[in-house]
């Protein structure tokens, strides 16, 4: 029985890294996209080969069309198939209106938001009824409860929008779409233990940080095929932050 395939954006570290062995471990073979240095990438490929699974890694420059469209292509191209995508690839911009340049709003929205409309749209020519999307969003996505977040918080709400209507245009083709928007997550580019990051925790339900595994695990729920009925929906994974 020829196994499914996941496409996982930004999976070289972090969230998408354990997002693709989270995957990987429920009997995926994986696809994944990288910016730019191998290394992350060949410890990517390393844990899921681990896993008994078939990974492939993709440069790419998520942030230009042909980029995205090159991720979608050579995965289906190698693999045969596209059975779920998930839109980890992103950046997190800080400065204040009044700081940020023009040149800092294309780079982020490019990223960001374009970057998974394209690849949304590429992947869904390939997948058949139980095809699975996930965008990352974060609970920052419309609501920026510091100064200097309003390019990020733009950029991420806008994905919500984006999912609800693409639910609309899937719905009769058994294709659910849907929003992961986690919290603060402890990773290596994101610690815990910073005296920032201790401050921050505290406006957490919880009271810490979450873990890369804690998103992993609500993706590896959205894409399961008891996950049908939901569709077009934004799931906040923060801890409490918001509540």
């Amino acid at each position: 029985m020829t196994a499914k395939l996941a496409l996982v954006t930004g999976a070289s570290r972090g969230i998408g890294a354990g997002i693709a062995c989270q995957l990987a471990g429920e009997g995926y073979d994986i696809a994944f996209s990288y910016p730019g240095e191998m290394a992350g990438a060949q410890e990517t490929i390393r844990q899921v080969e681990a896993l008994g699974r078939r990974a492939l890694a993709i440069q790419a420059d998520g942030s230009t069309v042909a980029g995205n469209e090159k991720v979608v292509a050579e995965a289906v191209r190698v693999f045969g198939r596209l059975d779920v995508l998930v839109c980890n690839a992103g950046m997190y911009p800080k400065g204040t209106i009044d700081e940020i340049t023009t040149g800092d709003i294309e780079k982020v929205l490019n990223l960001n938001v374009r970057g998974p409309m394209i690849e949304t749209m590429c992947a869904v020519r390939h997948m058949q009824p139980g095809g699975r999307i996930v965008l990352m969003g974060s609970a920052f996505g419309g609501r920026a409860p510091l100064p200097g977040l309003s390019l990020y918080s733009g950029t991420k709400a806008a994905l919500r929008g984006f999912a609800q209507g693409v639910a609309r245009d899937l719905g009769d083709r058994g294709i659910t779409i849907n929003v992961v928007e986690p919290g603060p997550v402890n990773t290596a580019m994101n610690p815990s233990d910073t005296e920032a990051a201790k401050i921050l925790a505290r406006f957490v339900a919880t009271g810490a940080y979450g873990a890369i595994e804690d998103i992993a695990h609500v993706v590896s729920f959205l894409v399961n095929e008891r996950s049908s009925y939901i569709t077009g929906s934004s799931l906040a994974v923060d801890g409490g932050l918001l509540a």
